[in-house]
């Protein structure tokens, strides 16, 4: 039977939708179901603040009753506004939360997506964003043996030639990297690490979680300089920070969060979360019936295994610096410690981090961490 591609439309539909996952990764060991009602409120315009600034279309797949893919069709307006060589700019729009059983399937899905977004006049796709680039941004295409970490995507390693045949090309590598914690870092990182000991000009600092909102708007303040001409960068509303704040507060602990000052300056920030995927994992999605007493459980204080860096920025005026690399260093050393000594962590991962972004590999590389996962970024002219 034709593959057929409709507009999600009903409660029933959309249940569909968040559902197929379940059954695309039933066998697969190292897919990490998210929390459902997460997932809705991804979806839902009202919820999620990224709709404020954008607008999506989301369609199912079928053959027969079967569902057999899924797909979002989105645009950014604030994508829009941000210049071409960063990545975004004047007719983009993007796809995502793709996920299909056969390549038919893909090729339908992906077909219906460009011409939905050509009819909002878009003249070019870029993805998988899912469902914006502060998401989960990427296919993977290497790291397939192993769970993802938390806010990390996860995809049948089939999805890389489905949508290169549909004409999509590689635009950008997003690499996360993989580091043994327990070991010590090399002689020379621990000697820099000393030296900015002793610098009376350098400070760094756990976050205060009480101050939680102004500790957040210093943080966001380094992002958005440090970040502003990174490839991808698209700004952060207020909405969406109280968003993402709200979300993460449960999993942001002090000692995990370093904010770096220079003569009195904040100017640098490392963020590192415990692996929430590795207390979610066995819950399948829902935190019913006892889910949700596991969970909180499990939040009081966390024992991991591995630690995620997700964000780590220093402002424009450092960036390419001695000092931006110490002041890296020092921050990654005191989590490092604090991660073993409160957490039992054993392993870190880092990311993700652009190919082309030559300060943070280098610092990757410095500390003998190593590559584990690749995530892919495409586009196409419409």
């Amino acid at each position: 039977m034709s593959v057929t591609v409709t507009p999600v439309a009903g409660k029933a539909d959309l249940k569909a939708f968040v559902d197929l996952p379940w059954t695309i990764y039933a066998n697969d060991p190292n897919w990490v179901a998210p929390l459902k009602s997460e997932v809705y409120g991804l979806l839902t315009p009202g919820k999620n603040p990224f709709f404020e600034h954008a607008e999506a279309q989301y369609f199912l797949a079928r053959r027969g009753a079967e569902v057999t893919g899924r797909i979002s069709a989105h645009i950014d307006r604030l994508a829009l506004t941000i210049t071409p060589e960063q990545g975004m700019g004047p007719g983009t729009g993007n796809f995502g939360l793709f996920e299909a059983k056969d390549a038919e399937t893909a090729a339908a899905l992906l077909s219906t997506a460009e011409e939905w977004l050509r009819g909002k006049g878009m003249t070019r796709v870029l993805g998988p964003l899912s469902l914006s680039i502060w998401e989960e941004p990427g296919l993977l295409i290497e790291g397939h043996d192993h769970p993802p970490t938390v806010m990390m995507g996860h995809n049948s390693a089939a999805y890389q030639p489905w949508i290169e045949s549909a004409g999509y090309a590689p635009v950008k590598q997003l690499k996360t990297y993989d580091l043994d914690i327990t070991k010590d870092f090399p002689p020379l990182i621990q000697r820099i690490v000393q030296s900015g000991e002793k610098s009376p000009r350098i400070n760094i600092r756990k976050v205060d979680k009480s101050h939680f909102d102004k500790e957040a708007a210093i943080i966001l303040g380094i992002l958005n300089d440090a970040w502003g001409r990174n490839w991808g960068f698209v700004p952060i509303t207020d909405s969406e920070v109280a968003f993402t704040g709200k979300k993460l507060k449960p999993i942001v602990f002090e000692d995990l969060i370093m904010v770096a000052e220079l003569d009195g300056e904040p100017v640098a920030f490392m963020m590192t979360l415990p692996d929430l995927n590795e207390a979610i994992k066995p819950l399948n999605g829902s935190l019913l019936p006892f889910g949700w007493a596991k969970l909180l459980l499990w939040l009081r204080k966390p024992k991991v295994r591995t630690m995620r860096v997700p964000l780590m920025g220093v402002v424009q005026r450092l960036q390419s610096s001695r000092m931006a690399s110490q002041l890296a260093f020092m921050m990654i050393e005191y989590i490092r410690r604090a991660a073993i000594t409160d957490y039992g962590a054993t392993r870190g991962e880092i990311g993700w981090v652009l190919d082309d972004n030559q300060g943070m590999n280098a610092i990757a590389e410095a500390i003998e961490s190593r590559v584990n996962k690749i995530y892919q970024v495409y586009d196409k002219t419409l």
